[in-house]
């Protein structure tokens, strides 16, 4: 069990890992969008994302390699994922085509709310993935 100052700095780390995935996630958003919907897109930015999330937090945050449990990792962090990615969905086209036209928003609306939608899942993707993706076995 961790004690609380080394949870924090584990928390600290998969916010810094997952910002990284965000910048793929959101710059491969940017992309895919010239040629596929904006909802289509934030779908497939999604999964490049998770692909890089799963690296990163497999191998450098929550330090599980080499633990044979890729497949059962592999599983929750999917399952979770896509819990997320109906969030960030939710949230980014919530925003896009409804919440900001209806406040007079058009400043980069579509590109803020895919942000604010990715970023609304940190906490819920930390706990999940503490928790079920990569937990530490009883020895």
């Amino acid at each position: 069990m961790m004690n609380a100052k080394q949870e924090s700095k584990t928390f600290v780390f998969f916010l810094f890992c997952g910002g990284i995935a965000a910048v793929v996630e959101l710059g491969g958003r940017w992309l895919v969008n010239f040629w596929l919907s904006y909802s289509a897109a934030i779908i497939i930015a999604r999964l490049a994302g998770m692909l890089v999330a799963f690296l990163l937090f497999k191998f450098l945050v929550f330090k599980t390699a080499g633990s044979g449990r890729a497949q059962r990792e592999g599983g929750w962090f999917v399952l979770i994922n896509l819990l997320a990615m109906l969030q960030v969905w939710l949230v980014s086209v919530g925003l896009a085509n409804y919440v900001f036209p209806w406040a007079g928003m058009n400043f980069h609306a579509k590109d803020i709310a895919h942000f604010i939608g990715v970023s609304t899942t940190a906490l819920s993707s930390f706990i999940g993935h503490r928790l079920f993706t990569f937990k530490k076995e009883a020895k």
